[in-house]
Parts: C-alpha cells; sequence; structure tokens
C-alpha cells in the first residue's frame, strides 16, 4: 500500500474516522496522567522551586509548536512538488494549532523566566527566533484567510512556510548557534548529562505524548473539517455553473 493513496479525501476520512477516538483518548490519558503527576507529585526543585513545574507545559508546547512548522513545511512541499489537495490542506489545518502552541511557549516562558531571570522577556536568541516564528504562523493563517483562489493560495503560503523554517530551525539550535543567551539548554538530550532529573523526566515524556496526540487528534478534526468545507465549495461552483 502506498502513502500517496492517503492523498485521497475518500481514503483519508475513512482512515481518520477510524483513527480518531483512538487517538482522542490516548491524548486525554497522557495528559491526564502527566500533568497531574507532574504538578502535584514530584518535589520542587533546590533551585528552581515550585515554578520548574511549568516545565509539563513550555517544553512540549515549545517542541510542538517547531515540529508543526516542520510538519507543515513537509506537507506543503508535497503540495508544490505532487499538487495533492489533502496535504496542503492539513498544513492549512495545522497552523492554528501550531501557532497556539507557540503562544503557550511564549506565555509560559516568561512566566518561568521572570523568577528565574528578574524579567519577563529578553531578546534571547531563541526566545527572538520563536517570536518570530508566531508572526510566520500569524502571517501563514492571515494569507489563507486573504486569498479567495485556494490553490493560489496554497502556493504563496507553501513560500511563507519554506521562508518561516530558517526560524524554526534557529529557535530550536539557537543555543547551539550562539552561546550567548539567557535561555537553558535542552530538558530532554542524548546526552543524559543534560537531561533532567528521572524524577521530572518521566512525567514530562508522557505530557509530551499527551501533547503529540493532542495534536494528532486536532490535526485529524480539523483537516476532515478543510475537506468537507472544500467539497461544499465545489458543490455550490457546480450549482452556479449549471
Amino acid at each position: 500500500m502506498s502513502i500517496w493513496e492517503y492523498a485521497n479525501p475518500v481514503r483519508f476520512m475513512r482512515t481518520s474516522a477510524v483513527l480518531l477516538p483512538w487517538v482522542s483518548v490516548g491524548a486525554a490519558l497522557c495528559l491526564s496522567v502527566g500533568l497531574i503527576w507532574g504538578f502535584f507529585f514530584t518535589p520542587d526543585d533546590y533551585r528552581q522551586g515550585s515554578t520548574v513545574k511549568i516545565i509539563y507545559l513550555h517544553v512540549p508546547s515549545a517542541m510542538m509548536a517547531i515540529n508543526i512548522w516542520a510538519m507543515m513545511l513537509v506537507t506543503s512541499l508535497i503540495w508544490v512538488i505532487r499538487r495533492h489537495h489533502v496535504s496542503v490542506l492539513a498544513a492549512k489545518a495545522a497552523a492554528p494549532i501550531g501557532a497556539i502552541m507557540t503562544m503557550i511557549a511564549l506565555a509560559t516562558g516568561a512566566i518561568w523566566g521572570q523568577p528565574m531571570w528578574g524579567t519577563w522577556w529578553e531578546w534571547d536568541p531563541r526566545l527572538t527566533a520563536f517570536l518570530i516564528l508566531f508572526l510566520f504562523y500569524l502571517g501563514y493563517i492571515a494569507l489563507w484567510a486573504a486569498l479567495e483562489n485556494p490553490d493560489t493560495a496554497a502556493d504563496l503560503t507553501s513560500i511563507v512556510c519554506l521562508v518561516g523554517s530558517v526560524f524554526a530551525v534557529i529557535s530550536r539550535y539557537a543555543i547551539n548557534f550562539w552561546n550567548q543567551g539567557l535561555h537553558q539548554g535542552a530538558s530532554l538530550s542524548l546526552d543524559a548529562e543534560e537531561n533532567v532529573s528521572d524524577v521530572f523526566w518521566q512525567p514530562l515524556v508522557l505530557c509530551i505524548v499527551g501533547f503529540i496526540l493532542l495534536f494528532v487528534a486536532l490535526l485529524l478534526v480539523r483537516t476532515r473539517t478543510e475537506i468537507r468545507a472544500r467539497r461544499l465549495m465545489a458543490l455550490k461552483l457546480r450549482e452556479r455553473t449549471a
């Protein structure tokens, strides 16, 4: 079976209808257990106190903000190369979710940073790149809303997605590019010395899985809605020309 078969809207609708309940239940379970475990059953950090517990919202939302844009880039390139409508509709559906994730990451980062740094905001390389990424999300969404022709909108937003990917990469690897900056290193890393303590790490991984499943569930719902809207538009055009 080829993956391109799911570019067929009928096949996508059929498959997503089966997956959606399972993914939704998985997201609810992982987030419930992970957040309750993290906020109520982990100790305060010896330096950061209870403030460290915002990690269970900040780290997953920041990871998702970057990876959702990466997913949009892949699906946009599929549209440019193969002109599969489901792929570009998935990118369109993902953008508001990514914007909200970025907004959560910025807000929780400010709340976490204020007692640690003594300021709500710092023009740190990663923070600045993240703010620019948020603006790209808003621009992407606005461009879809501003253009009536869906194929033209798909082409132009694909270009926006390609340009914005530069800032997604910078926001992910800014600490590696520049040694200066207030932002800490990665909370999860292949280097065991950089990871947070196991007592925080375990519920954090569960929260990350929950955020991923939540995104998949929301993406399926929104993509299905976009497909239905495209079908409705096609029916209206057919009625006008009949």
